[in-house]
């Protein structure tokens, strides 16, 4: 069974479609859109600042998403992928983004949509992610603009394969 509890008065909003691994936590003020999922090991911690999910959101395996105590929730758009072991904190994502695996992305820090953040990349505190880039390295930096067969390729290719993917652990 997931850890799906309340923390402060906040209880976790989690609509049936969503799909939580069993050994995901997702806890406090949690709001998620429809057809989202947290994979195992990751962790969705609500307990010190919201965190707002839109629709399509896959948390994948051993991600951490959080925020900061009275300064920074965690607002996520729709159709986004978090890649395995990421960190997202106190940010915003914006539609249709492809955070890498094993990325950091800081407090403050807005990434705007249609975008991919490499895998490995750390975006540093309050740094703005242009529309339709790639930011890649340590501290991320933009490497080039996307093309619109990688945001349907790459973006949306993902984003619907968690879809698919989830479904295969509800039956």
């Amino acid at each position: 069974m997931p850890v799906i509890k309340p923390v402060r008065g906040n209880t976790p909003v989690i609509p049936k479609n969503c799909f939580i691994a069993e050994n995901a936590t997702v806890v406090g003020e949690v709001t998620m859109g429809s057809q989202c999922s947290v994979w195992f090991s990751a962790v969705v911690r609500g307990d010190v600042n919201f965190i707002k999910m839109g629709n399509k959101v896959n948390i994948q395996d051993g991600a951490v998403i959080h925020g900061t105590y009275q300064k920074a929730g965690t607002t996520i758009g729709n159709n986004v992928s978090v890649g395995h072991n990421a960190l997202v904190h106190g940010c915003t994502i914006h539609d249709n983004v492809l955070v890498g695996m094993g990325s950091i992305i800081m407090d403050g820090c807005v990434v705007n949509s249609n975008s991919i953040i490499a895998a490995g990349a750390v975006v540093t505190q309050n740094t703005i992610i242009e529309s339709g880039s790639i930011y890649a390295g340590v501290p991320a930096k933009k490497v080039k603009e996307i093309s619109k067969e990688l945001v349907s390729g790459e973006i949306n290719r993902i984003s619907e394969a968690y879809i698919k993917y989830s479904g295969w652990f509800k039956e």
